[in-house]
């Protein structure tokens, strides 16, 4: 009678504890749910960690020609530049020419059915970047882009698209609270103050490239290094 008592009494505590643990856990999670919804709602900004110092971008490369691309994830010309340029650009980068600055920008909501594709895919490429994958999740969203005037890819795809990659829980929270949506509006909006109306706008060395082909680009370059 003693040892099942004891037993039960070792039950009771072991029990209480898991209850302890678990509320403890739902009550941080729940805390910074609430803190991601509430900032949203208030306007606050959450800068991601790996972005630049003005926090407008995310950069690679370490050359010394800065080159910055303002892009949006469902823009045809983006797709196009990527597609054409991005081999060039990679190139450079690998050589130690450039430090390629990407503002993944969203100015094409309005084509994506109301479903804030440009801005959610914008957010997801800021949750990878803080899980250190980047350069990997812009080429691989660009490889899957939609076409406009459809929906766009679920927050579903985009995360199993990060998961490919590597990335873990924290990018899928990530996603899933849309933290960086109000930052993507933000930069979005400062684009607007360099100048950018339409993506994609590409400057070398804070000079605007009128020719973005690979050639093009490759001797905006060589030019800025002279």
């Amino acid at each position: 009678m003693v040892r099942e008592q004891l037993a039960r009494e070792q039950r009771r505590k072991a029990t209480l504890w898991t209850s302890v643990i678990a509320a403890a856990a739902l009550l941080v999670a729940g805390v910074v749910g609430y803190g991601i919804f509430a900032a949203q709602r208030s306007g606050d900004v959450f800068t991601p960690t790996a972005a630049t110092a003005d926090g407008s971008g995310f950069a690679v490369g370490t050359g010394p020609v800065t080159v910055d691309v303002y892009e949006d994830f469902m823009c045809p010309a983006c797709g196009e530049f990527e597609s054409t340029a991005g081999a060039t650009i990679a190139q450079l980068v690998t050589d130690k020419k450039v430090t390629v600055v990407y503002h993944p920008i969203a100015i094409l909501d309005r084509f994506s059915q109301g479903t804030n594709y440009s801005t959610r895919a914008s957010g997801a490429a800021a949750c990878a970047a803080d899980g250190g994958k980047f350069a990997e999740y812009h080429k691989v969203l660009f490889a899957n882009r939609p076409e406009e005037n459809t929906p766009g890819l679920d927050d579903t795809k985009l995360i199993s698209l990060g998961t490919e990659l590597g990335l873990g829980d924290p990018f899928t929270q990530c996603v899933q609270d849309g933290k960086y949506k109000t930052w993507s509006a933000q930069i979005t909006d400062k684009s607007s103050e360099r100048g950018v109306t339409g993506t994609p706008t590409v400057y070398v060395a804070g000079t605007a490239l009128k020719d973005r082909s690979p050639a093009g680009l490759t001797t905006a370059v060589e030019s800025a290094v002279k």
